[in-house]
């Protein structure tokens, strides 16, 4: 017999998952409310662990130089630091040390990694920090490159541009010194799991 829709068991076919319960449908047109709150059940615990993954895939950047004085991992938690040690709120100091965790996967475009793994819990103007910081980063070494140094101006006159112009002048610019004592990455935790325990803005939140 065919295992159907209907005769399908609700739980995992796999071994040690024999008693996860799980949706019945092939495709969602076909999905019920029992459906919904077997995988509603499971998304919760998922979403909590979100900040140990942020973690594992910050410690990805651990030797990788790609040229510069410190490995990239360095360069965020020196960021980071630089932030924490000059009074600067928790909700910062996680988007210094995130804002280029997108380097392993966005190599074109890491700032809008940073900025979706950010956008459910920052606040609009920090987001805007993270979402743009390349172009303002570009202010110090575009030019070496024979490209605009100057692209960051498109955005003078936002509300957010001294704000974003300050983050890469005093932390992000300023962070590759491998002789700078910046604190290791399990000082952070703490506060990626603070900043990430409740989104502010998500259409899958109430």
């Amino acid at each position: 017999m065919s295992d159907t829709v209907e005769n399908r068991p609700a739980t995992a076919d796999i071994p040690g998952h024999e008693a996860e319960a799980r949706a019945r449908f092939t495709a969602m047109t076909d999905g019920t409310a029992e459906d919904w709150g077997i995988i509603s059940s499971h998304f919760m615990p998922y979403a909590a662990k979100l900040p140990e993954r942020v973690m594992t895939h910050l410690r990805l950047l651990d030797g990788d130089y790609g040229g510069f004085p410190v490995d990239r991992l360095a360069h965020s938690t020196q960021t980071a630091t630089r932030a924490l040690r000059d009074g600067r709120d928790e909700e910062y100091v996680v988007c210094a040390l995130l804002h280029d965790i997108g380097d392993t996967l966005g190599s074109f475009n890491h700032p809008d990694i940073a900025a979706a793994i950010l956008r459910p819990f920052v606040s609009e103007r920090n987001l805007w920090m993270v979402e743009q910081h390349g172009i303002f980063q570009g202010y110090y070494f575009f030019h070496h490159l024979g490209l605009d140094r100057d692209l960051r101006e498109r955005f003078r006159g936002h509300p957010h541009f001294e704000y974003t112009a300050e983050f890469c002048e005093k932390y992000d610019q300023a962070a590759f010194d491998p002789n700078y004592e910046g604190l290791p990455l399990e000082t952070f935790e703490p506060m990626v799991r603070r900043v990430m325990a409740k989104p502010v803005r998500s259409i899958y939140a109430k």
